[in-house]
């Protein structure tokens, strides 16, 4: 990769290439659970200092913090009249960025009709506030099962990191680090012996073959990737896991305790060019989710700001001992905590002039290709990667989330074409 390629790829800001770029799709924020009714939240994305609020309505409201007067910070200010009013000479903001009171200004005045304070549009699914933050009209919201699931089968969580968002977001691209980083994790079985079996037979196949023929499909949202390993004579398991454009990715979850028809969803959103949150979605289609279990194991590993303990500081706080039979990184059981080490571990911008690529580099290289294509795109005014042009289009039964086992010869693209036409989006493993 040239440099120049580099700076293009992890470059967020408002003005760059690749921060134009995410800024055309829906991102998500915040935690909803995190939103208080009388609480304004001084946030970062994207490298813009933001203030995130709920209205007396309840709807969120995402705007510039700076107030556009004499630029105090409105998210010290008092949630009122239909608005966030400022501290310093109340100036009221509506959650569209309109000017709705300016108590000091003569009362015949209509100067706050010319005053408009940059804001962005929201909408709140999964537990999570999204917002959308490019020009013009949003496009639609996509429709992911996950973003229409009942609370019941949704789980989710953040978690800070501090390096650029690409590193994050291309381990999601990477199947063979499976067999190393997270070895000696051992399965905890599940919620019925079927599924505590198919969860073992999967890992088993993990860290046996540590070579896995890798092949990548570009689909309509992004990238397919397969990854067969062998199993035993005559036959192999495929895990099939998606890159979505432009963020995150669909796959089957550390925590794979309920079978079939469940994924986790990684969206790797930057704060800066120097650190992101890693958005965490599990999802069932038939499961309600064990979510006690699942907080139970992230405070374990992450503070209340959603900071994990194990960082850089404190070398992610790697017992050798461990590493003798319990755990190939010495890191403990929590997967995330591995994953921190390896993506920050590169600097807080990895320099990819550095790297030396090989075959189970493909779906990295297939994902940084296409982020560079739709880049020039979007400067020559051409259409981008994974528009939702037609309800249709807003229809996610082809993001299919497979471990299935298969007869050695048997094709995993056929497969997957036939589980798509049957429209069973939920055969899934």
């Amino acid at each position: 990769m040239r440099r120049e390629e580099n700076e293009l790829l992890t470059r967020t800001g408002p003005g760059t290439p690749g921060g134009d770029l995410l800024r055309r799709y829906w991102q998500p924020v915040f935690l909803s659970a995190e939103l208080k009714p009388d609480r304004p939240e001084s946030i970062e994305i994207l490298g813009e200092k933001l203030v995130l609020f709920r209205d007396e309505t309840g709807a969120p409201g995402l705007m510039d913090i700076l107030c556009p007067h004499r630029c105090a910070d409105l998210s010290f200010g008092r949630i009122e009249d239909g608005g966030l009013r400022c501290l310093y000479h109340g100036w009221l903001f509506d959650r569209h960025g309109r000017c709705l009171d300016q108590p000091a200004e003569p009362p015949d005045s209509k100067y706050k009709d010319e005053i408009r304070q940059t804001a962005y549009p929201c909408v709140e699914a999964a537990g999570a506030v999204f917002a959308y933050m490019g020009p013009g009209e949003p496009p639609p919201f996509p429709k992911f099962h996950f973003m229409e699931a009942p609370e019941a089968h949704v789980f989710q969580n953040k978690i800070f990191h501090a390096c650029n968002y690409l590193q994050g977001n291309e381990g999601n691209m990477d199947p063979s680090h499976l067999s190393f980083l997270h070895a000696n994790s051992l399965p905890r079985g599940g919620k019925a012996a079927s599924e505590g079996e198919l969860h073992k037979v999967v890992h088993r196949a993990i860290f046996d073959d540590t070579r896995p023929s890798l092949q990548v499909e570009k689909t309509r949202y992004g990238i397919r990737i397969y990854a067969e390993r062998k199993k035993a004579e005559g036959r192999k398991l495929v895990r099939i896991t998606n890159f979505v454009f432009p963020n995150f990715g669909f796959f089957s979850g550390e925590d794979q305790r309920y079978g079939e028809g469940g994924y986790s969803v990684h969206w790797h959103v930057p704060i800066n060019d120097t650190s992101h949150w890693r958005f965490d979605f599990c999802y069932h289609s038939r499961e309600k989710l064990d979510k006690e279990h699942m907080l139970m194991r992230i405070t374990q590993e992450l503070d209340e700001n959603h900071v994990p303990y194990r960082q850089a500081s404190n070398r992610y706080m790697q017992d050798r001992e461990q590493m003798k039979g319990k755990s190939y990184a010495g890191m403990g059981a929590y997967f995330a905590a591995h994953d921190l080490y390896a993506v920050e571990s590169a600097g807080p911008i990895h320099d990819r002039t550095r790297e030396h690529l090989g075959q189970a580099d493909v779906a990295i290289v297939a994902s940084r290709r296409m982020l560079l294509d739709a880049m020039k795109n979007l400067q020559d005014g051409k259409a981008l990667p994974f528009t939702l042009e037609t309800p249709q289009d807003n229809r996610f039964n082809d993001i299919l989330v497979i471990s299935a086992e298969m007869g050695e010869t048997d094709d995993p693209r056929q497969f997957c074409r036939k589980v798509i036409e049957s429209g069973d989006f939920h055969a899934i493993k």
